[in-house]
């Protein structure tokens, strides 16, 4: 994965959290970002938490599977800030 677009998927998310993890255009921005990267499993869990956010359980369930991982039990702070920490090493 090339490291700019870990760097989007990084702002993506920075840019939910200030919209205090709320549906609108700041959701809309990660998920068009994750889902043109399928697949690659820090997308796929940017994916799932944009379907938490949602209400949609069963959706985010079925990302967190592709990313191999379990949901997990904390806050949406909690796991945004566990995300972008693993973004960081990654690169």
């Amino acid at each position: 994965m090339a490291v700019d677009q870990t760097q989007k998927l990084a702002i993506a998310l920075d840019k939910l959290a200030a919209a205090g993890f709320s549906m609108g255009p700041e959701w809309e921005g990660l998920h068009a970002i994750c889902q043109a990267y399928e697949g690659a499993p820090l997308f796929d869990r940017g994916h799932a938490l944009c379907h938490r956010i949602e209400g949609d359980s069963w959706n985010a369930g079925y990302w967190y599977r592709r990313a191999g991982t379990t949901p997990p039990g904390g806050t949406l702070g909690s796991e945004y800030r566990q995300l972008k920490a693993d973004i960081e090493d990654s690169v």
